[in-house]
């Protein structure tokens, strides 16, 4: 469970490619080209003193190149979703974006984000209205809802870090269920003369999750 699978899709032109440029390269580029079929980065972590990494898959949102970024939706263990912000018409495309994505994948076993773009470039009225469209759009998708801004930074390293945390989670589970290990809230006898069975060893400092 050290790779994460994470695809990125949306309209044309909402900020997919540079909110990802934002994350992985701190940079960000308004002159940037269309990702043609799909690009993709990797993001490694550290959860838990163990190495963890996010595999990004920028996908196209020309509808030419459709075809092409849906053959590699397959295998997800998120999906982030992105509009913008000032684009009505892409929030209400998102739906047929999440439709297109989980024909590949298990809508049971997948976490899903919704991700506004460009929060820079709304006014407060303009975002007031605009989160509560979106709020009730992720309600109805069962996922976590997130503004940011690749142009200042705000909020992207926040998400991603939360999409690392909970995919990482979501492998750990998936992989006690496979071996059959415990989990917390089984019943554990223990049968034992041992007159020293309280003595443990010394306990470690907790660590960061991140």
């Amino acid at each position: 469970f050290k790779i994460s699978k994470v695809i990125v899709v949306g309209d044309l032109s909402v900020g997919k490619t540079c909110l990802i440029n934002r994350f992985c390269k701190d940079t960000f580029d308004k002159n940037y080209k269309a990702t043609i079929g799909v690009d993709f980065e990797m993001e490694r972590f550290e959860v838990l003193g163990i190495p963890f990494s996010l595999q990004l898959w920028d996908t196209a949102g020309q509808e030419r190149f459709k075809c092409i970024a849906s053959t590699y939706y397959r295998g997800a263990q998120a999906i982030i979703i992105v509009f913008n912000l000032n684009d009505v018409a892409s929030l209400e495309h998102t739906k047929q974006w999440l439709a297109d994505a989980l024909k590949e994948n298990d809508p049971s076993s997948v976490l899903l984000f919704l991700v506004g773009s460009k929060k820079d470039l709304s006014t407060p009225a303009q975002y007031v209205l605009m989160e509560r469209d979106a709020l009730k759009v992720a309600q109805e998708m069962k996922a976590e809802y997130w503004a940011v801004s690749s142009l200042t930074g705000e909020n992207v390293r926040e998400f991603f870090f939360r999409v690392a945390a909970l995919t990482f989670e979501a492998n750990v589970l998936a992989e006690l269920e496979k071996s059959g290990a415990r989990r917390i809230g089984d019943v554990v006898r223990i049968n034992s003369d041992d007159n020293n069975l309280y003595l443990t060893a010394s306990k470690k400092k907790p660590t960061c999750c991140l």
